[in-house]
């Protein structure tokens, strides 16, 4: 379970995730081992590719649902950061790997428009 305390109000915005994150491979249960942070939008989006599997996936703050997901060309297993060019917000994922989990290893730095 995974709780998110509002800073502001000390209240709980949602209590648990049903979304399982990511997968460890083919055959494998859903979910994964974490190897990076979430960052979250002031939109109310929590962007996270720190699962094994090579995903950038977007949940909703609220409820936990994943909205999002687009495939990379290697695991990213990294904390997502997000900025702002010409009024529009961008998130980028460097996505290398990790060479001891022996996943796709990559190089790749790619940014998504929101």
């Amino acid at each position: 379970m995974k709780i998110f305390a509002a800073l502001e109000s000390g209240g709980c915005c949602w209590s648990c995730w049903t979304a399982p994150l990511g997968s460890m491979g083919d055959g494998w249960p859903g979910g994964s081992i974490s190897f990076g942070g979430p960052i979250v939008t002031a939109g109310g989006l929590v962007f996270t590719a720190a699962a094994l599997d090579p995903h950038l996936r977007a949940f909703n703050v609220e409820t936990g649902e994943e909205v999002w997901a687009a495939v990379l060309p290697a695991s990213a297993q990294a904390t997502p950061m997000t900025y702002e060019w010409n009024g529009k917000q961008f998130v980028v994922i460097c996505a290398g790997s990790h060479g001891k989990m022996k996943s796709q290893m990559g190089d790749a730095v790619i940014a998504f428009g929101l």
